[in-house]
Order: structure tokens, then sequence, then C-alpha cells
């Protein structure tokens, strides 16, 4: 899971994957899409790769990449509990405002 969060630490290579979960692409295509050079992008799928969260198949001369989305699915169940904290403690506040408007309006 490190790898993961090490690559969705760069914006471009979050850009790069959401250019990807619309749909597969070539390096020159992601190249088109992000202010940084063909080389550039390269490297950044390199990280991508390493990390899990893209493939590549290869067709004729070209590189196809897409999106892998398991390793995300692995970040998004670690990262419920931190939700299920945080829900709990929006309820909790939420219950004690309504009972402070309920104090007020009872007076």
């Amino acid at each position: 899971m490190d790898a993961v969060l090490q690559a969705l630490a760069d914006g471009s290579r979050r850009t790069v994957l959401e250019i990807l979960r619309e749909h597969p692409a070539t390096a020159g295509e992601l190249a088109a899409a992000l202010p940084i050079a063909r080389p550039g992008v390269s490297r950044h799928l390199r990280v991508l790769r390493g990390a899990g969260l893209v493939d590549v198949r290869q067709e004729a001369q070209r590189r196809i990449y897409s999106l892998r989305p398991a390793p995300l699915a692995e970040l998004d169940a670690w990262l419920e509990d931190y939700r299920a904290l945080w829900r709990n403690r929006l309820d909790a506040l939420h219950t004690e405002v309504a009972g402070q408007k309920a104090n007020r309006s009872h007076r």
C-alpha cells in the first residue's frame, strides 16, 4: 500500500489515473493531455506500473495503458475505518447540536 500512496502523491500521476479511468491510452495520448514531455509521462507510468495501478498491453508498435483498480480498492478498504471514525464523530456532533437547539427552544 505504501507504493500506491507514494504513486498517488503526485498530481501528474493522479491525472494519468483519471484519464485511464475513462479509457485506455498510449503514452503519447497521455503526454498530449499533460503539461510534461513524453519521457516524463513514461517515468510516471513506470511508477504507476510498479505500484500495480496500471497495466500495459502491446498492440503492434503501440503500448496501451489501462487502469488496474484492485490497489485502489485495497486502499479504499483501509480508509473505511477512518471514514467510520469520522462518521461517528460527525453523528455525535449532530446529536449535540440538535440537543442544544432543543434546549434553546424549551426556554
